[in-house]
């Protein structure tokens, strides 16, 4: 699903930064679907004439390296991959995004409660329900191998308005018409 959401992603953050002619991709590489979330995005790109440049970190001085190419590229925004790594490194991902003024979208709302301006992803309260309905499923009798694997329905935007001003950034009113929650 990660991968899936990247095009989304994109636009969301095309319309926040309607002049963005470069976009960086922060993946980290050793995360299996980093790959395909690149190349989904590059496709994206191609068709709204968006340069994409992906940029690899595995370590927490891969991300500072990461931020200091982003600034000597002159990229317009940023988005975050979805990943368990970045996801334990977004402390220091909201900080040097606030301290290099990019716009970044990232892939959960713990980013936007941290200080991050966007976040577009899946609802985990409703994945975790629809756990607790399989695990419910499982104990009544049924087998985990006859279950239909799902896939996220509900997908929620977040925007932090505090960061968005710091960064002097209006957000449209089309976008706060849609976002599930704004954090002022």
């Amino acid at each position: 699903m990660v991968s899936e959401l990247g095009p989304k992603r994109l636009d969301l953050l095309r319309q926040l930064v309607p002049n963005a002619a470069s976009v960086a991709v922060l993946a980290n590489p050793e995360f299996q679907p980093a790959s395909a979330e690149v190349r989904n995005l590059e496709d994206a790109a191609h068709t709204l004439g968006i340069k994409i440049s992906a940029l690899n970190a595995r370590t927490e001085s891969d991300i500072d390296t990461a931020f200091t190419t982003i600034v000597q590229q002159k990229a317009d925004a940023l988005i975050v991959g979805g990943d368990p790594f970045l996801f334990g490194q977004r402390d220091q991902l909201v900080r040097l995004a606030a301290r290099y003024n990019v716009p970044t979208i990232y892939f959960l709302r713990e980013f936007v409660n941290a200080g991050g301006l966007l976040s577009y992803g899946p609802s985990i309260a409703n994945g975790y329900r629809q756990a607790g309905v399989y695990t419910g499923r499982i104990l009544s009798g049924a087998k985990p191998a006859e279950l239909p694997v799902l896939r996220p329905t509900s997908f929620q935007l977040f925007i932090n308005l505090k960061t968005a001003k710091a960064l002097g950034l209006k957000i449209p009113p089309a976008l706060l018409a849609i976002a599930d929650e704004v954090i002022e």
